[in-house]
C-alpha cells in the first residue's frame, strides 16, 4: 500500500474534490490518498464524496483554524 499526497490548500470548492477525484483515479486498490485543504465546504463534500464512491476514509483532521486534512483509501 502507498500514500499519496494532495495539497489543495488556497483551491475554492469544489476543486479540491475535483482534483481529489482525478487524483485517485491513478492510484492501485489499497492505496491511500491524503488531502490538504481550507475550504470548509470540503469538509462536508469530500467525506460524502469517499462514502459515496465506497472510498473507506482512514483520517480526518482538523490541522488549524480552517484547514483539514483527510485520508482515504482507495478500495
Amino acid at each position: 500500500m502507498a500514500q499519496y499526497t494532495l495539497e489543495t490548500d488556497g483551491q475554492v470548492c469544489p476543486f479540491p474534490l475535483v482534483e481529489a477525484g482525478a487524483a485517485i483515479t491513478k492510484l492501485d486498490l489499497g492505496d491511500e490518498l491524503t488531502i490538504s485543504f481550507d475550504c470548509t465546504q470540503a469538509t462536508d463534500a469530500l467525506p460524502r464524496w469517499a462514502a459515496e464512491n465506497g472510498y473507506p476514509v482512514t483520517h480526518f483532521d482538523r490541522v488549524g483554524d480552517a484547514q483539514w486534512t483527510i485520508t482515504v483509501q482507495k478500495a
